[in-house]
């Protein structure tokens, strides 16, 4: 469970503004709930549906995709596939947002993401009922408020910069009577929490806010928490990245892959995405999604360096002949229920040697093409060794046999250095994994329709 911090607090408060700032500032993942309610009113308006027909808003629900995506550490909102992070900051499209989300079925349709968002990252969220539903015993509460007038007057200006014509008083009077309908519904209306520090903006800058807040949250957070999160789990060791294996060992590998590939080809339909993504030399790690035993093979018909991949060890106690195969193409053996010392240290060893790595961070086979939890240790090997992380997908459906369709899927590498991450705290590896599970996420969402 991550560390929630729950901002809520009237229209035009500034709170989505002011939350990525502190976002950024303490380097959590910010959720704009707002933006979710927006993006339902949006696709109820373009459907002429009228809002507070809660009938037909239900019914409209039925096929709605709603996702929220992360691009260069902004928040996007995706709406059926499409960006409407934009489009839906209008006061139309905010009166709407008011209200669909008094309708019960609306809320409980985006509960269950807000809710799978803040257990598995430290997260701050905004909203209208953050504090009092979504998010009850948040680590820390702020409700952030501004008077009616100055509330507008922001508004006013935010809108002229984007080319609105509406005037001030329009703004106004769209606030004033948001504020009604936030704190009238029979369903999660506007209100602070008990246990919420109220935070007035009126008087105040963008920075002193954000300072402001930013303060209470550093006093209000356990510091056991904090220096749980900030303890580092093993020391960094950078890899060599320089590393070339020896010419012969090469030649041979790549001989060998070249025949596997033409077997592969022939007996798969094999379509390789993000080919300018595979890396051209040694010192990567492929954190790839698993759907079948071939997995290390058709990772490896893609990049011309070759891999290195964990195997459990009973692989390497059976054939003699297949042992040595899968020694000979990358593979060492793991012992299940050991710690990660050692796991660890093999793989800084072969990413030394010049190879590449797979991980498969589900850490199991997925049957039915789906990502499972993204598990830390793709993180702490990456961050140890301090070498870029490729996500990769591997994607078909049903079982694999002859003729079926493959999608090797690569996008560009996520690296530790570039992040900032150059320990190995709890909080430097949630950033890393969260953007390695995100990007993996991304990958099957844009190719699964290709099969």
């Amino acid at each position: 469970m991550g560390i929630n911090i729950a901002i809520d607090g009237p229209s035009g408060a500034g709170k989505s503004t002011i939350a990525k700032a502190i976002a950024k500032k303490i380097q959590y993942v910010y959720v704009d709930t707002g933006a979710l309610y927006r993006s339902i009113a949006l696709h109820m308006i373009r459907n002429s549906v009228d809002v507070k027909d809660e009938e037909k808003v239900c019914e409209n629900l039925v096929g709605l995709d709603v996702k929220l995506g992360y691009v260069d550490g902004s928040q996007r909102v995706i709406l059926n596939g499409e960006d409407v992070s934009e489009l839906i900051r209008t006061p139309e499209i905010s009166m709407g947002a008011s209200a669909v989300s008094a309708i019960p079925k609306v809320r409980e349709f985006l509960f269950d993401l807000q809710q799978n968002i803040a257990k598995e990252n430290n997260i701050l969220m905004d909203g209208r009922d953050i504090g009092t539903g979504v998010l009850p015993n948040a680590d820390v509460k702020i409700f952030l408020t501004a008077s009616a007038e100055k509330r507008a007057e922001r508004r006013f200006k935010e809108l002229q910069e984007k080319g609105d014509t509406s005037t001030y008083e329009e703004v106004l009077q769209d606030i004033i009577k948001r504020d009604y309908n936030d704190t009238h519904r029979e369903i999660a209306p506007l209100k602070k929490a008990d246990d919420a520090i109220e935070v007035d903006s009126s008087d105040m800058t963008l920075e002193e806010v954000v300072d402001c807040i930013s303060n209470i949250i550093s006093e209000k957070v356990n510091p056991v928490k904090k220096n749980k999160t900030d303890r580092e789990m093993m020391p960094v060791q950078p890899v060599d990245r320089n590393a070339k294996l020896g010419f012969f060992r090469g030649l041979g590998y790549n001989f060998v892959r070249c025949c596997v590939k033409i077997a592969f080809k022939i007996w798969y339909k094999i379509e390789i995405i993000g080919k300018e993504n595979i890396p051209k030399k040694g010192g990567h790690i492929f954190a790839s999604t698993h759907r079948s035993y071939a997995d290390p093979v058709l990772l490896a018909i893609a990049s011309k360096t070759p891999f290195s991949f964990m195997a459990k060890e009973e692989l390497f106690t059976g054939n003699k002949f297949f042992a040595w195969l899968i020694r000979w193409l990358g593979a060492f053996p793991v012992k299940r229920g050991k710690g990660d010392t050692e796991a660890i240290d093999k793989s800084l060893e072969e990413l030394n040697k010049g190879r590449n790595l797979i991980i498969f961070p589900e850490g199991t086979r997925s049957k039915d093409g789906k990502v499972g939890k993204i598990k830390t240790g793709v993180a702490l090997i990456g961050a140890v060794a301090q070498v870029p992380v490729v996500p990769s997908a591997i994607i078909f459906e049903g079982k694999l046999k002859f003729r079926k369709k493959i999608i090797l899927a690569f996008a560009p590498a996520i690296d530790p250095v570039e992040l900032g991450i150059n320990s190995t705290s709890a909080r430097e590896l949630k950033i890393l994994k969260s953007r390695i599970s995100e990007d993996i996420n991304k990958l099957v969402d844009e190719n699964v329709n290709k099969l």
